[in-house]
């Protein structure tokens, strides 16, 4: 079965582009008993009979299919050419069988369609050719019209979907890391210019924001209206802020992207690296789901943000390198620790390229069997109680 834009069920077809068997079949956990899908439940912090699970960046390097694709075509050909991506995005289903697939594409492709001469180069990420520090360079960046300047991100949504039994999570970048990538020119370890624009010229930073957290909303409503059941808003590196900066600077323009969305009704997730103290405010940006880093144990995450807001997260990449027996311990701890209300297993950051798939394969499996085996002893508990 699978999922419509719509939340039914619905037959599968498969694409054909570049696949590969799956080990058991794709799970039906998605869509459980006519259900509504369980990420999107847990995004609205019911309890759930189980956790679900996907990872960010679970398309991509670590997996060999996915390094087939890339001989044949870059990443920002693969973006805009919807059947590779579509491929891509189902390619991690299929071997991982997560619980959600996430579009692939690039949080500086709206970018690049709107005018900015910007390059993605190996090792080191998105290059711009110009960075944006005045007013005039500003505007070099005009309005984004995803119909106009992006109709394969659409597309993508559209085939992914279409092949999908389990919902399919669109994403754009946040606003504070789009503009340090404009205003560095590539990525930064200090963020020097972008704070001292933000902290220098006040003005020129609202304008710039503003104008991010405008081509977000249009590109986050053409994947919601194309199919995404869910989206993140990745500002991976907003954590280098300390909450007033953050309070003060970012968060008017956060709350511009989850208000111009709210009316499509679908979950918002909002994620950034290093963030412990600014939880409260990604959550007042007007997120159902806030991502936790792997530095944040997920109880204190849950005293910091209160029950109505679910929790993303948050196992350490780099455990994912190490031998089963103490990835499984970890794994188990991150999932007693979220418990089954309102919390959905992922990383606390993207999968790292050396990641074995297989070990990815063994996670969901864990995660999973927990699930079984927590629902077991509850079953007996009750039964106990003459319930």
């Amino acid at each position: 079965m699978g999922i419509t834009s719509d939340g039914s069920c619905r037959a599968v077809r498969s694409l054909s582009v570049v696949s590969i068997e799956s080990p058991a079949g794709l799970s039906t956990h998605g869509c459980d008993a006519g259900d509504e899908p369980l990420l999107l439940r847990a995004c609205r912090g019911e309890h759930v009979e189980r956790v679900p699970v996907w990872f960010m960046r679970q398309a991509g390097r670590s997996l060999p299919e996915y390094r087939d694709v890339r001989k044949r075509a870059d990443l920002f050909e693969i973006c805009r050419t919807p059947e590779l991506a579509a491929e891509v995005t189902l390619q991690p289903v299929r071997r991982l069988d997560v619980d959600a697939a996430i579009l692939f594409s690039d949080i500086t492709l709206p970018l690049a369609a709107a005018g900015i001469d910007l390059a993605i180069v190996a090792g080191v990420g998105p290059v711009i050719a110009e960075p944006i520090r005045s007013a005039a360079d500003l505007r070099r960046l005009r309005p984004f019209d995803p119909d106009r300047d992006a109709p394969y991100v659409a597309e993508t949504v559209r085939i992914a979907v279409a092949e999908l039994d389990r919902p399919l999570i669109g994403f754009a970048g946040g606003p504070f890391t789009l503009a340090s990538y404009l205003i560095e020119g590539g990525p930064s370890k200090t963020h020097a210019r972008t704070r001292q624009m933000m902290y220098g010229e006040p003005l020129l930073w609202r304008r710039l924001l503003d104008a991010l957290a405008d081509i977000a909303i249009a590109s986050l409503r053409s994947q919601i209206t194309a199919g995404a059941q869910a989206v993140q808003i990745f500002d991976s590196w907003v954590g280098v802020l300390n909450p007033d900066s953050y309070r003060d600077f970012v968060l008017p323009s956060a709350r511009r992207i989850f208000s111009g969305i709210a009316d499509l009704g679908v979950p918002r997730i909002h994620f950034g690296v290093g963030t412990g103290e600014l939880l409260p405010l990604l959550a007042a940006a007007g997120a159902d789901v806030v991502g936790v880093d792997w530095r944040v144990p997920l109880e204190r995450a849950r005293a910091r943000l209160g029950a109505e807001i679910a929790l993303q997260g948050n196992l350490d990449p780099a455990l994912c390198l190490a031998p089963w027996e103490v990835l499984a311990e970890r794994v188990t701890a991150v999932l007693d620790r979220g418990g089954n209300t309102g919390h959905i297993f992922n990383l606390g950051h993207g999968v790292l390229p050396e990641t074995s798939p297989d070990a990815l394969r063994r996670i969901v499996e864990h995660v999973r069997e927990h699930g079984a085996s927590r629902q077991a002893t509850a079953d007996v508990e009750w039964d106990a109680l003459g319930v």
